[in-house]
């Protein structure tokens, strides 16, 4: 082993790449126990590395016990069993290894555009949150003041919602707060409707609970309330404005009739508001929330529009539910981070916000567009497209004699990553399969090569 040589990768430390290196030759059995390694010299004029470099390599494997140092003999080989990595390490003489084709555009919907976003902005502002006595301290338990009254603000000039600083709690996660949700109405309702296909994550977090499920059939073209009147729940979660997954949004006619069910029923609508910012060519339709404040509990987060990770999402109680919820999560921290919603109050403060959502709305409108032509000019009639009115994905209705899984696949094949539909699904399946395509974080560049090379999978 004295002349050890391996290629060093610039993207990752270089201590660390020769540890990992000799780690895998001790655990594949390429270097025996007792057998003398290098010295730190040798490998070090090998690799073309500085000494230190090779010592801080060695001082973690004598560390974790893979080698031993014995004094001026230099470094040894431990006995390592090999049942330990007999599983990770696949063998070398296998000449039949599949290989993986690398992720070269990924449709994730949940992605944002990274080019856009307003980091010198959000970054100042955050520098002058840390500043503030309030950030070293754990915060309030239903999120910041500062906070609730700046969506309180926005709410009632973009969605027409009049909501009280004091009926908002904010939350990590739409999902985190159904949860919440689902364990101050257990003792009420039993049971729930949900749409189909509808979010998943709703029926997750309710099944925690141990409601049972009805299911309200949407399709294309909207949602079909005829058989609401026979169903039995007084809970029903609709996405009104752009939704999950088909896109399309609910009739000011529906809108009322779902309010006069649930005043009939003295039940509650769960309105997941969770991507109205972006419609391409209406303005954002009122919330339901809007109509009737009494009746409904209203969804919504900054995940969508701005940024995942900031994990930072809100729920607007009704006044019959508020002191329930105050009452039942009193003692518990609130579960977003303190830092982000004070540089969030800010960043909505001054208005960057709203800028925000303008800007993106026009850039998410031309990805959008862009891709539907892309997806025209490639597939013509073999595919249909569903909901490019709005949000940041659309549908394609796949017309081949195929299964989504077969989609899916063979899109990776060529280094497509695509996504599934059925998750969506309970009993109201559609007749072909349906694939998502998210674009939010795609250039036009990738959105193209990406259509190009579904083409080929799926031809």
């Amino acid at each position: 082993m004295k002349n050890t040589i391996f290629a060093l990768k610039e993207n990752s430390p270089k201590y660390k790449q020769i540890y990992e290196q000799f780690k895998l030759f001790i655990e594949q059995g390429d270097i025996l126990p007792d057998e003398q390694l290098p010295s730190i010299r040798e490998l070090a004029d090998s690799l073309q590395v500085s000494r230190n470099t090779t010592l801080m390599a060695y001082e973690q494997l004598v560390a974790e016990g893979y080698i031993r140092s014995e004094g001026r003999k230099g470094y040894f080989g431990n006995k390592v069993e090999p049942y330990l990595f007999q599983e990770a390490i696949v063998p070398r003489h296998n000449k039949h290894t599949e290989t993986v084709t690398p992720i070269l555009i990924d449709f994730r919907a949940g992605a944002v555009d990274e080019t856009h976003f307003p980091l010198k902005i959000w970054r100042r502002m955050a520098n002058q949150v840390l500043s503030l006595k309030e950030s070293f301290k754990y915060g309030e338990r239903f999120g910041e003041r500062y906070l609730r009254e700046q969506i309180a603000a926005h709410l009632l000039q973009s969605r027409g919602v009049k909501a009280e600083a004091n009926a908002i709690m904010i939350g990590s996660t739409t999902q985190q707060l159904l949860v919440n949700l689902g364990h101050i109405l257990k003792d009420e309702f039993q049971s729930m409707i949900i749409e189909d296909p509808g979010y998943d994550g709703v029926r997750e977090a309710f099944q925690l609970h141990h409601f049972s499920f009805e299911t309200l059939p949407v399709y294309e073209e909207g949602a079909d309330f005829s058989p609401l009147e026979q169903m039995k729940s007084q809970l029903i979660y609709v996405t009104p404005s752009h939704h999950c997954p088909y896109g399309v949004s609910m009739s000011i006619q529906q809108r009322q009739m779902l309010i006069r069910w649930a005043d009939t029923r003295y039940g509650y609508i769960i309105e997941d508001d969770y991507d109205s910012e972006f419609r391409y060519t209406q303005q954002p339709f009122p919330a339901l929330a809007s109509i009737d404040s009494a009746r409904v509990i209203y969804l919504g987060n900054f995940s969508k529009a701005f940024l995942p990770g900031i994990r930072l999402s809100y729920i607007v109680l009704p006044q019959t539910l508020l002191n329930r919820y105050k009452h039942q999560f009193l003692h518990f921290e609130c579960t977003s981070s303190l830092f982000s919603q004070l540089t969030m109050a800010k960043f909505m403060e001054e208005g960057e916000w709203t800028r925000h959502i303008k800007r993106m709305r026009l850039v998410y409108k031309r990805k959008m567009q862009h891709l539907v032509s892309e997806l025209k000019k490639q597939f013509q009639t073999s595919i249909s497209i569903i909901g490019d009115q709005s949000g940041l994905y659309l549908l394609v209705k796949v017309h081949m004699n195929c299964s989504e899984a077969w989609l899916i696949e063979h899109a990776s094949f060529y280094g497509v990553k695509v996504y599934p539909t059925s998750l969506y699904f309970v009993k109201n399946n559609p007749d072909q399969p349906i694939i998502r395509l998210g674009f939010g974080n795609l250039s036009f560049d990738e959105i193209q090569l990406g259509v190009q090379l579904l083409k080929k999978a799926w031809s």
